[in-house]
């Protein structure tokens, strides 16, 4: 089973320095029917104006990812860390038990950002964050795993979670396949271009709700670039 989530379905507010749009039911958005996939519980496509951001603010108990689109995230937070996550480059924040951080667009120009936020597997435990970066090369025609909670994932950055996030580059009519374990869950959207997945077209910032496929072919319509969750039931 898949399902599109065209863009323009999605909920949204405009903040005049942040403008958001919400794949699944978050703040003032909420629709019974986008609740969360499987452990996804957030995908929040976010632009945030220059020399603005998120106030220091709490969180417990999610693993929240953020995978900068454009221009650049500067996070600091309540264990001491400070980091600079930049275009195409991802930073994990294990909450745990625990954590109070910022998130600041200190740049220039917009930056702008999915923040994707996935539940653990258990709750508590030492909060932790993380920041790698990801090479655009290494993905081209094939996916490469950003962070994963899963065994034998030892390149990507750590969640709590039996879950994956990954991150695929096509240049306009290659082709990539993913295949899924049993009882999975996926959700994909393109950061850049427009792909066509098991014969579903599917633009730039659109959203699709994958259950029960045992593997997608995904066909890159124009050049490309795709983020891809794999998650728990």
């Amino acid at each position: 089973m898949i399902e599109l989530r065209p863009f323009n379905s999605l909920g949204a507010a405009n903040h005049g320095w942040l403008d958001a749009h919400h794949h699944f039911s978050f703040a003032g958005y909420h629709d019974p029917a986008r609740m969360g996939w499987g452990a996804l519980r957030v995908w929040n496509d976010d632009a945030i104006a220059a020399g603005t951001g998120f106030p220091t603010h709490p969180h417990a108990d999610m693993e929240i990812i953020t995978y900068v689109r454009d221009g650049a995230i500067t996070h600091q937070d309540s264990l001491g860390n400070l980091g600079r996550t930049e275009t195409g480059d991802v930073q994990v924040m294990s909450a745990g038990s625990g954590i109070r951080h910022s998130e600041y667009n200190r740049e220039n120009d917009t930056t702008r950002i999915f923040q994707i936020w996935i539940i653990p597997d258990a709750r508590g435990g030492a909060p932790t964050w993380g920041s790698k970066p990801f090479p655009q090369a290494d993905r081209s025609g094939r996916f490469t795993v950003l962070a994963s909670g899963i065994e034998g994932d030892a390149d990507a950055l750590p969640i709590r979670s039996n879950s994956r996030v990954l991150g695929l580059n096509l240049k306009a009519g290659d082709a990539a396949e993913y295949r899924f374990g049993e009882k999975r869950y996926g959700y994909l959207v393109p950061a850049r271009g427009a792909v066509e997945v098991d014969g579903v077209r599917v633009n730039e910032r659109d959203g699709l709700a994958i259950r029960d496929q045992a593997s997608l072919k995904i066909v890159a319509l124009e050049d490309a670039e795709v983020v891809l969750v794999d998650t728990i039931a």
